[in-house]
Formats: structure tokens, C-alpha cells, sequence
């Protein structure tokens, strides 16, 4: 039940950024969905490929798909000023879907008997994978690029799950889990955390 919720909350928040940011790039109604469906979905599609597991298409998503058109569908009816609001505010959205999709990468590779390796690595991959498809689809620098801290975050969250620190068949661990990364991905991009090491042999 936890992971349903969260998924939920990944996709939803996934579907939104991605259109918001299709509607801030001017793209029409066809590129808005695409955009946003990408965003939601390409992180889990990413993971199976790279860990040779079984896709699951886009369409199989069963309602979790009905849930990005949905979202993608009343964001595109928002009004023009909202858009440029939500743009602004797309760090956030963007936080939520990547500890929530980055705890279930990390559950998956669990359930697929994966080793710490590979818990870490599925983290990763669901946890930036739609947001790193929806900037380049968008023509905009990957925030996983940037000089901030971002993939971190979805590693810690493979490592605290991997070496059993927390237990993901428990919803109240799960779900604080869930708000730490958020509150450090937020953090980090606030306070300009980052990983630029060479700053610290400047003279």
C-alpha cells in the first residue's frame, strides 16, 4: 500500500513538472502530454533496460498512466500566468518525484534480489531518469548535471534502503525516508550545496 501511494505521488508530480515545463517551452497539446508522459514514466523504463529486467511499457502502467494523463490534462488548462508560477516552483515537484521514484527503484531492485550494487544503481536511475529525459526533451541543462547536489540524494536513499537502515515494508520508515530526501534536495539546491571539490584547493 505504501509503495501505491507513492508511486502515485512520483507519477503525479512527474506528469505535472513535465508539462509545466513543455507549457514555460511553448509546446502544443501533443507535445505537452508527450513530454509529461516521459517525464513520469522514463525513469522505470531506463532501470529495466540498464538492469536487463523486463520492460514495462508506458501503456501497461495500468492506472498509473490515467493518473500522468490526468495531471498532464489539468495542467494544461491552467492559466497562462500559472504556468510561469509553476516553473518557477518546478524544484519542488521535481524533489517529491525523485525521493519517491528513487525509494521505488530501490524497492524494485529489492524484490529482483539485486546486491547493495544494484539497489543504488536502480535508485539512481528511477530516481533522475524521467527528470534528466524531460531536460533534454526540453532542450534544458539536467539538473543532474548541474553543480548542486541531485543524483546524490537518490543514491543515499538506495544506500539507506540497501544496507537496511530502513525497512520499505515499513510505511512510517518508507514515508520518512520519503520526506528526508525531499527536505535534503531542497535544502541543498537552497543553500547551494555542491560538489565542486576543486574549490577547495583555491588559493
Amino acid at each position: 500500500m505504501s509503495f501505491e501511494l507513492l508511486n502515485v505521488i512520483a507519477v503525479s508530480a512527474f506528469a505535472f513538472s513535465g508539462a509545466i515545463v513543455a507549457l514555460s517551452e511553448r509546446y502544443d497539446i501533443f507535445g505537452t502530454f508527450i513530454l509529461g508522459i516521459a517525464t513520469a514514466f522514463a525513469g522505470g523504463i531506463i532501470r529495466n533496460i540498464a538492469l536487463d529486467v523486463p520492460v514495462v511499457h508506458v501503456w501497461d502502467q495500468g492506472y498509473l498512466f490515467y493518473v500522468a494523463i490526468i495531471t498532464i490534462s489539468v495542467v494544461y488548462v491552467f492559466p497562462k500566468n500559472w504556468v510561469m508560477f509553476w516553473d518557477r516552483w518546478n524544484i519542488y515537484l521535481d524533489a517529491i518525484g525523485l525521493s519517491a521514484f528513487a525509494l521505488q527503484g530501490a524497492a524494485f531492485a529489492i524484490d529482483n534480489g539485486f546486491s547493495l550494487g544494484g539497489i543504488i544503481f536502480s535508485a539512481i536511475l528511477t530516481g533522475v531518469g524521467g527528470g534528466v529525459t524531460r531536460d533534454v526533451l526540453a532542450q534544458r541543462r539536467p539538473m543532474v548535471l548541474h553543480q548542486e547536489i541531485y543524483a546524490v540524494w537518490a543514491m543515499a536513499a538506495g544506500l539507506i534502503v540497501g544496507a537496511g537502515l530502513v525497512s520499505v515494508d515499513s510505511v512510517v520508515q518508507t514515508y520518512i525516508l520519503f520526506l528526508l530526501i525531499i527536505m535534503c534536495r531542497v535544502l541543498s539546491y537552497h543553500l547551494g550545496w555542491h560538489l565542486r571539490f576543486r574549490d577547495l584547493y583555491r588559493i
